[in-house]
């Protein structure tokens, strides 16, 4: 059977989420976690999206597979679902910088990565000084000077759209750069904290963190909002362009599509990334 689980985690002490021999990851922390649980040698998990160093998640989604009577065999005896009783002896086990939201049985087609249809990340920066505090600051990004959120909207608005983001990628030997970006956007929230919403069906690595260095760069006057339009343009690395710091990065969110959808969506996207990745 294929199991949902949907979690959170403050990144700062893992080195991102992919396992790394003898390096604290996410990914290496729950696999434990569910072993132990699940009483079981090992466990592999898929992901939606696989953050670096230091970033966040709120809505991280996972997928894994197991016999069902590895799951009814670890319920234990307190009348909950087998569902609840893993989500709560995984959070029994895990560190307090890892939670699980919620586990239930995965639909038909369902795969964390796959299926997902969308990803949706939050960038938060800390413009005036008032505005640091050191409670949040491995969350929110302290910035020197203030940011015209009206030119970085405008230069956001350049992006949006089926693009090749090479000019804001790390590229990786035979991988698409190519990336439908559907909602980038700058607000402010009842703070005064100032947050980028970044919605694409799928990010490279490093993509959000620059386009938000570039962004920045707009947003405190050391660049006009063309610029971001004519980085695009280059569709090669710019080392103009700063990678900001991970820590103001959040996973916020994935989207999937219901019923069928599911495992069409799968293949789709299964097929498309074997064919331009791999």
């Amino acid at each position: 059977m294929r199991i949902r689980l949907d979690l959170s985690y403050d990144g700062t002490d893992f080195k991102g989420w992919a396992v790394q021999p003898s390096l604290r990851t996410v990914q290496g922390t729950l696999e434990e976690a569910l072993a132990t649980a699940l009483r079981v040698p090992s466990v592999r998990v898929v992901c939606a999206g696989r953050t670096d160093t230091g970033v966040h998640a709120r809505g991280q989604v996972v997928h894994l597979d197991i016999a069902p009577e590895s799951l009814t065999g670890s319920s234990g005896r307190r009348g909950d679902s087998p569902m609840e009783a893993l989500a709560r002896r995984l959070n029994g086990i895990l560190p307090p910088d890892v939670h699980v939201r919620r586990a239930l049985e995965a639909p038909a087609g369902f795969d964390a990565r796959f299926s997902a249809t969308w990803r949706r990340y939050a960038y938060r920066v800390a413009d005036d000084p008032a505005l640091v505090d050191p409670l949040v600051r491995s969350h929110v990004l302290a910035w020197p000077k203030p940011l015209d959120l009206d030119a970085m909207n405008t230069a956001s608005r350049a992006l949006l759209g089926l693009r090749d983001f090479a000019s804001f990628c790390r590229r990786r030997e035979g991988a698409t750069t190519v990336r439908t970006l559907t909602e980038l956007e700058w607000t402010r929230d009842e703070t005064g904290i100032a947050v980028a919403r970044v919605v694409a069906d799928a990010f490279c690595h490093s993509m959000v963190r620059s386009l938000v260095g570039c962004l920045l760069a707009v947003g405190d006057g050391r660049r006009p909002p063309e610029w971001a339009a004519e980085t695009l343009a280059g569709r090669r690395r710019n080392p103009a362009v700063t990678v900001v710091h991970a820590h103001g990065l959040t996973l916020e969110e994935v989207g999937y599509p219901e019923g069928a959808e599911l495992a069409a969506q799968a293949e789709r996207a299964r097929n498309t990334r074997e064919a331009m990745d791999d």
